[in-house]
């Protein structure tokens, strides 16, 4: 399948959001199929987090979706279906990945080191949060993998950098996930330590979505992250 030509367009059209002039750290965080760039807007606030950051929330361009029926709705990459034998959307979830990638390449060039970058995401931004980290050729500061998988598991051995071998990761998920089950998201964290990866894990009573006391979790583990650099 060949990307989506919005991918061809230099820069993703973004929420920026900055909490305090001259932000020390930057948060890329990706929403979830079908939804936009807004979706997590109001988690800037209810972080509460005491240093400057800047919040950027990419919208994914519109795209055809066939596990909906053919639908088109702002997607990261198509979903065929699940399951073993179904195939990934590897071109789209590629095509992604470098989409997010330039958006790297701009805190940088906005003076955010990539030592102080995060990539974040809900859900199928989670999965291109993961697949776009762990193959940076940067350090970055952490991977936030909410409600999600790993992507194109079986070439990340192959794929990954040393430069993130041990980037900060964490991920949560929902005991009543209809969407993504529980069981996926633990075979996605079993893949990622059998490959040395460190991960903070939390489990909540919740279905596809994001809880208080994640929140209050993730607030936490950013916190960590502000401390100088490693």
């Amino acid at each position: 399948m060949r990307p989506e030509s919005s991918f061809s367009n230099p820069l993703l059209e973004t929420i920026d959001i900055e909490t305090a002039p001259r932000p020390e750290l930057a948060v890329i965080w990706l929403h979830g199929l079908g939804a936009d760039g807004h979706d997590f807007e109001p988690i800037v606030p209810a972080l509460g987090l005491g240093i400057p950051v800047r919040f950027v929330f990419p919208h994914a361009p519109m795209r055809r979706v066939t596990i909906n029926g053919g639908m088109p709705m702002r997607a990261w990459y198509d979903v065929y279906g699940w399951g073993r034998n179904v195939p990934e959307d590897s071109a789209g979830i590629r095509a992604s990945a470098a989409a997010i990638t330039r958006l790297i390449d701009r805190e940088i060039e906005r003076s955010i080191p990539s030592e102080r970058i995060v990539v974040a995401g809900f859900s199928q931004g989670g999965a291109i949060a993961l697949h776009t980290a762990l193959r940076e050729p940067r350090r970055l500061a952490g991977v936030l993998a909410l409600s999600t998988y790993l992507p194109l598991a079986g070439l990340l051995a192959a794929e990954r950098t040393q430069a993130n071998a041990a980037v900060p990761i964490f991920m949560a998920h929902g005991t009543d996930d209809a969407v993504l089950p529980l069981a996926l998201a633990e075979a996605s964290r079993r893949a990622l330590e059998a490959q040395g990866y460190a991960i903070d894990w939390r489990v909540y009573p919740m279905a596809h979505t994001v809880s208080m006391d994640e929140v209050a979790a993730i607030s936490a583990w950013l916190a960590g992250l502000s401390s100088p650099l490693r």
